[in-house]
């Protein structure tokens, strides 16, 4: 087109360049509803599951270890909706008619309960080398995706914000999980090791029984969420890291069978506590292992140091190459979950509730949720 030449070739070479332009422009259009596509059908496919991993539903899940035995109490047992009716500890009936259902208002001794267990669950973890956060509520939903978590479809747990590519989150580990997103770290300063605390928001879709009842399944919780960042070779016992604080913490654990593994986790452990109320075990936390799942699709690498000039990796003049961290999860204290327990346990025939030694410290020395009025009123 610099050159010299006729205007009739000159227009041909203009006419040319048009369709190619507007041919580029079709091409990127398809490539973007592809990309899309291809990325709907990479979410389908979840992580490998580890050799060990009971395969089928969850059924088929393996009791890892039992502490202690269900109480037997000596008088009519009451539910936690119940006790906290008389106790005046949360009221749902009001929260339904601000939010709609599975909201539920805190009251009285219960705002310091949940204060008073998510001190505690930092302190304790906190002790162990985890680095306290507070997470943003509020992420964008290709973080959402890359973490395995599916922000669409009829069947999504994720509420998505209208008119914005942001979600709430339905657990800390999101937003932690995308806090080194895009990096390439030292591998000096692995592990990275996280204890986040945040309000968690579930649409719940599909959830129905009597398990759903008050506390136990409700759109919005808070939690408190433990995350590692690892080498590959570090990850298992890392795993086991997380298990121990959880036994630690809690009582039994479950070694999940495959049906029950979400797409990110490679082995999942659960821990759950004897609820009265429910006559059963209910889950209140897990630890998963999600390998490499997660930082693949987020871009989390590390570079280990250089090798000796004997490695047969090491490339003269050039850096080592960079490798995927290992991702893990685990619940620190899902609080609702743990009010439900604690107020049925450890509830007294007189309808008081005993609070644990541990907690006092965090609640102001608070030893026991007396009812407010006697039962002549």
């Amino acid at each position: 087109m610099k050159g010299k030449l006729e205007p009739s070739e000159r227009q041909k070479l203009i006419e040319e360049g048009k369709n190619l332009r507007d041919g580029l422009i079709m091409l990127e259009e398809d490539l973007l509803k592809l990309s899309d596509e291809l990325q709907q059908e990479a979410q389908c496919i979840p992580n490998m599951t580890h050799p060990d991993v009971p395969i089928g539903e969850e059924d088929r899940s393996i009791v890892r270890k039992m502490v202690g035995c269900p109480r037997e109490f000596s008088f009519p047992i009451k539910d936690h909706l119940q006790l906290g009716k008389e106790l005046d500890l949360f009221d749902f009936d009001a929260a339904a008619e601000v939010s709609g259902s599975k909201f539920y208002y805190l009251k009285n001794e219960a705002v310091m309960l949940e204060i008073g267990l998510i001190n505690w669950t930092l302190s304790e973890v906190m002790k162990r080398g985890f680095t306290p956060l507070i997470t943003p509520e509020l992420v964008r939903s290709s973080v959402v995706e890359k973490c395995g978590f599916q922000p669409r479809g009829d069947n999504t747990q994720v509420y998505s914000v209208e008119e914005s590519d942001q979600c709430l989150i339905g657990t800390a580990e999101i937003p932690v999980g995308g806090i080194h997103m895009d990096s390439i770290l030292v591998e000096s300063m692995l592990p990275l090791k996280y204890v986040a605390f945040s309000h968690c928001f579930r649409t719940e879709a599909g959830a129905a029984g009597a398990a759903t009842r008050g506390l136990y399944r409700v759109h919005q919780f808070s939690k408190v969420e433990m995350f590692i960042l690892c080498q590959p070779e570090e990850s298992e016992s890392h795993h086991e890291e997380l298990i121990k604080i959880e036994e630690e913490l809690f009582s039994s654990t479950i070694d999940m069978a495959s049906g029950d593994l979400g797409a990110p986790a490679y082995r999942k452990f659960d821990v759950e506590a004897w609820m009265p109320g429910l006559g059963r075990y209910g889950e209140i936390s897990s630890a998963s292992n999600c390998t490499d799942y997660q930082s693949r699709r987020l871009g989390i690498r590390y570079r280990p140091s250089e090798p000796t000039s004997t490695n047969p990796k090491m490339v003269k003049g050039k850096f080592t190459p960079t490798r995927f961290v290992h991702t893990l999860n685990a619940t620190a204290c899902a609080v609702p979950r743990m009010m439900i327990c604690l107020l049925e346990n450890y509830q007294q025939e007189d309808g008081s509730v005993i609070i644990p030694e541990p907690l006092r410290p965090f609640m102001g020395g608070l030893g026991l949720i007396a009812p407010k009025f006697s039962r002549a009123e």
